[in-house]
């Protein structure tokens, strides 16, 4: 304590920041408490007294441990809460990134209250093709505050950083980088003492690389989970010092989650849709690469916690038509510990998952639930819940619950049917590396041969197939109805991006490269070019949005509202203020009532 009161002493004061406090966060030893403020990072006692400030820059623009919109949103997540500083094992160094905020736009976004003016927030949202935030690695040694070590990267390079982690010893950090078209990956060990840095490990693709996360980390270096070499998702061995890299399994992985590593027995315990494209289970794999299943392949193993004293495990079991339960497993065998007791399965839609193969041979599936005292003898119309995003499926074999419009459809006579597309990612990069620089064409066309298979069943009226989705999938339904009338008699089009240059660069160059070097991916992706193959006599779109929407801009829906009206179209059009990408509450409520009374009009539902 006496060598943190000098510390403090020799170091600028900062006595306001705690009524303020943004992200408090324990050092290892909990000791200290680091947060931000105001644009700045500090630290303070965890049992009380004065503030260190480390930064003395931060303001409206420069971030100093708090991450600008991009970040936040789409390389370290919303759970982080803008939270971008790292303690070391040894809790005496922080790492963070300082964020460079003026070269990027201002987005704003009214809201009706806050005063008879309404009010306004404003966001640095950077759009496709436009300038990102300039970053800086920073690490700040506690026994000397004053001097922060920065990495010795050059923050105008056009290149993202991802999570940051430290080495055991605290002597060094690794740091991520990509560069602006995201099909490199570089991982850097960086000096704690003086900020030089070494390339540890490089990795390239053609189409794009996602972020190393969930790692594992041993001694001598760490477990990976990367989809680079194999058209499937492998888990690596890496070394700190970059010189070992060996891959320890094959085969049919993704989705691989990475558990526990004992380090005594070579094994590694991690779960992955290896077996079963829909569901994931709970795997071994040891130094000679085999392979053990430890899990009942019938169930989708989740939230599963290794213990490596016991060798057990606990998870939780479920499946499309079974409630989720505890269980315990034994490592050493596939069999549960004790007795199982099956939940009761609620009354309501039995859920079935079925495939179809598309023009390219990839088997896809989606899920099928009957109607109430459904007769086969009798045609029905048809929900399609749909969001056709590159890795992003919606059929799964594990409990989901049934929602109070899954409940409304199977009370009405309608088939709910929640489909995929290759994008998905049920057959790996095969499937996903389709949507490279075009991210409609190839989901667009698997969504239309969902329809055709299910207008084909005896039991489906071909010309009562509706479709619905949001966000990626509000994208999708708009062009479906505008394009494929012949085929979608209706649609419900919630929080869609319109045009691919109004949605953030991360996530949209990803996929669709830049608007500079892809103008025709972009032109062939912008829903508002298709307004005019639009026809609400045979097609009906509504649209949906929340004014609040920080994530897909309201700016979207305004902007294809205004082509509709230039073009004459009539549709439906549903405005949530202040609403959220997603409704809550009341707006939640108000947005299922409406889509009832929108199904029941348009697929002509008998109430």
């Amino acid at each position: 304590m006496k060598r943190l009161i000098l510390l403090f002493a020799a170091a600028l004061v900062y006595t306001g920041a705690l009524a303020q406090e943004m992200n408090p966060t324990y050092s290892p030893d909990s000791s200290m408490v680091a947060y931000t403020s105001g644009g700045d990072l500090f630290v303070r006692p965890a049992a009380g007294g004065q503030a260190i400030r480390l930064t003395e820059d931060g303001s409206d623009v420069i971030l100093n441990g708090y991450a600008s919109w991009v970040y936040y949103e789409e390389i370290f997540g919303r759970p982080s809460r803008y939270k971008a500083f790292w303690w070391s094992p040894d809790s005496r160094k922080l790492a963070f990134y300082r964020f460079d905020n003026s070269v990027v736009k201002m987005f704003p976004i009214y809201s009706p209250y806050g005063g008879k003016g309404g009010s306004l927030s404003e966001t640095r949202y950077p759009l496709a093709g436009d300038p990102n935030p300039n970053v800086k690695v920073g690490i700040v040694n506690l026994d000397n505050p004053q001097d922060i070590v920065w990495a010795d990267f050059d923050p105008e390079a056009d290149q993202y950083f991802g999570t940051p982690f430290w080495g055991d010893d605290s002597k060094k950090l690794f740091v991520q980088r990509e560069p602006r078209v995201q099909q490199e990956l570089e991982l850097f060990a960086v000096s704690a003492s003086d900020g030089s840095k070494s390339l540890i490990y490089r990795e390239t693709y053609p189409t794009w690389l996602d972020w190393m996360d969930d790692m594992l980390f041993t001694k001598e270096g760490l477990y990976m989970a990367r989809a680079f070499e194999t058209g499937w998702q492998q888990i690596y061995f890496l070394s700190y010092d970059g010189k070992t890299l060996r891959r320890l399994t094959s085969g049919r992985n993704w989705r691989i989650s990475l558990l526990a590593a004992d380090e005594k027995k070579g094994i590694v315990y991690f779960t992955s849709y290896r077996d079963s494209d829909v569901h994931q289970s709970l795997y071994s794999v040891d130094r000679k690469g085999r392979i053990k299943l430890l899990s009942d392949p019938d169930y989708s193993a989740d939230a599963v916690r290794i213990d490596l004293k016991s060798q057990n495990a606990e998870a939780v079991y479920s499946n499309i038509n079974t409630p989720a339960f505890g269980v315990t497993l034994s490592l050493r065998r596939l069999s549960p510990l004790g007795k199982v007791n099956l939940p009761e399965t609620p009354a309501g839609p039995h859920r079935e998952i079925v495939y179809t193969e598309m023009s390219d041979g990839q088997k896809v599936p989606a899920t099928i639930a009957l109607p109430d005292g459904f007769n086969p003898s009798k045609r029905y119309p048809v929900v399609v819940e749909i969001y056709g995003g590159p890795d992003t499926p919606y059929v799964r074999d594990r409990w989901r619950g049934v929602s109070p419009m899954d409940r409304w459809f199977w009370e009405n006579g309608v088939i709910k049917v929640v489909a995929d597309t290759r994008a998905a990612g049920h057959n790996g990069r095969k499937g996903t590396d389709l949507v490279y620089r075009d991210v409609v064409s190839v989901p667009v066309e698997d969504a239309c041969t969902w329809a055709i298979w299910l207008g084909n069943l005896p039991y489906v009226d071909a010309g009562r197939i509706g479709v619905e989705g949001f966000s990626f999938g509000g994208t999708m339904t708009a062009m479906l109805v505008m394009c494929h009338p012949e085929l979608f008699r209706c649609g419900v089009a919630g929080g869609g991006v319109y045009d691919w240059e109004l949605y953030d660069t991360h996530y949209t160059e990803r996929f669709m490269d830049t608007p500079q070097r892809n103008p025709g991916g972009y032109a062939k992706a912008r829903v508002l070019n298709y307004v005019d193959n639009y026809d609400p006599s045979r097609s009906r779109l509504k649209l949906t949005h929340g004014t609040g929407d920080d994530n897909v801009h309201f700016q979207n829906t305004l902007m294809l509202v205004d082509y509709l009206q230039r073009s004459g179209k009539q549709f439906d059009l549903m405005i949530y203020p202040d609403g959220m990408h997603g409704y809550r509450g009341e707006q939640g409520r108000h947005d299922n009532d409406s889509d009832k009374e929108f199904w029941t009009r348009n697929l002509s539902l008998q109430q």
